[in-house]
Formats: structure tokens, C-alpha cells, sequence
């Protein structure tokens, strides 16, 4: 995708779309498995729980080409080298995209916690996808509070994500996913 963005469509993405939110004490963080970003994404959950920001996580993701293991295995395996303990991390290892990361957690956090004691959740994730986190876990899950932090692989600051060709494909795919997957029933507007 080499096509670059306008002025007001970066204006748009950087105030709808690459965001974060306040990030304050949750139940569970949300772990969106990857297999780029996954040194950032660990320290991004380490610094979480060292912060003391979670009780429990879900690692969710799974098998990649080229790797036996999944998401799931190596981005738990290096929180536990971290420091998380082990038993407080739920896993998911089917996942291979958003949707299927929610809809294969849910069920694992209902038999381990029970959706019912979850008040809270940090979605984890890549910045390129950002409000798709929430807005999809929103669709299977809205009465849970939704807070969303996000990490970037790019070496390039986020302000500057139009500047580098594979910052901006990837923002400019996910961006442009929302409203097809919103008029699918994918996803789901999220505050």
C-alpha cells in the first residue's frame, strides 16, 4: 500500500484512532498476542504489573509460520521470566487474528474467573491497530471497563507513523478495517 494519506485523514487517525487511555488499577490485562512487537509487548506488561496495574492477564495467540510455539507460549514464557507468576496468566492459543482473540478468551476467563468478577480490563496491544482492541472486545463484552495501552515496534515516534512506509501501511489497513468490520458486526463503537 503506497498511497498516502491527507492531511485530515492523518489529522482523523491520530485523534480516532492511535490512541491510549488513561491507564488506572484492572482485573485482567488482555494481552493480544503478536509476533512483532513482542519484546515491547512484555515490557509493556511487566511494567504493568510491576506498577502493580493487574490481578490476573490473557495471553491470547497462535501459531505463527515459522515457530512451533505460539503467541500465546512466547509472550507468557518471557512474563513469567519477568517476574508475572505463572498461575495468574490465563492462556489462549488458537487466535490468529482480533476477533478470534476475543471470542476464544472469553470462554477461558469464564471457566478460570467468571466474566462476572471482571470489572475492568487493559486491552494490550500494537499501536497500528489501537481502538480495534477495545471496540472489539466491546462487541463480546461491553459491560466490562475498557482501558487500552499500546506499544510500537516501528522505531519511528507515533506522531510520525505517515513518515515511514511500513508504519503507515499497517496503520492505514487497520484504519481503513473500521467501518466495513463495524458494518459487519465485528466490532462495535467504543467511547
Amino acid at each position: 500500500m503506497s498511497d498516502l494519506p491527507s492531511d485530515l485523514e492523518i489529522a482523523r487517525i491520530n485523534a480516532e484512532h492511535l490512541i491510549s487511555t488513561p491507564i488506572r488499577s484492572a482485573d485482567l490485562l488482555f494481552v493480544f498476542g503478536t509476533r512483532h512487537g513482542v519484546g515491547e509487548t512484555v515490557q509493556a506488561a511487566l511494567e504493568l504489573w510491576r506498577r502493580g496495574f493487574f490481578r490476573h492477564a490473557i495471553v491470547s495467540g497462535g501459531l505463527t509460520a515459522g515457530d512451533t510455539r505460539t503467541e500465546c507460549t512466547i509472550i507468557k514464557q518471557a512474563m513469567v521470566a519477568g517476574g508475572v507468576p505463572e498461575v495468574l496468566i490465563l492462556e489462549e492459543h488458537r487466535a490468529t487474528n482480533t476477533g478470534e482473540n476475543v471470542i476464544f478468551s472469553l470462554p477461558v476467563i469464564d471457566s478460570a474467573l467468571g466474566r462476572e468478577n471482571i470489572g475492568s480490563v487493559i486491552c494490550l496491544g500494537k499501536i497500528c491497530t489501537a481502538r480495534r482492541y477495545p471496540m472489539t472486545l466491546h462487541r463480546h463484552w461491553p459491560d466490562v471497563e475498557k482501558m487500552l495501552l499500546t506499544i510500537n515496534p516501528y522505531g519511528v515516534p507515533v506522531e510520525r507513523w505517515h513518515t515511514d512506509a511500513l508504519f503507515r501501511e499497517r496503520v492505514l489497513l487497520e484504519w481503513r478495517k473500521i467501518e466495513p468490520y463495524k458494518n459487519r458486526g465485528f466490532i462495535a463503537d467504543w467511547p
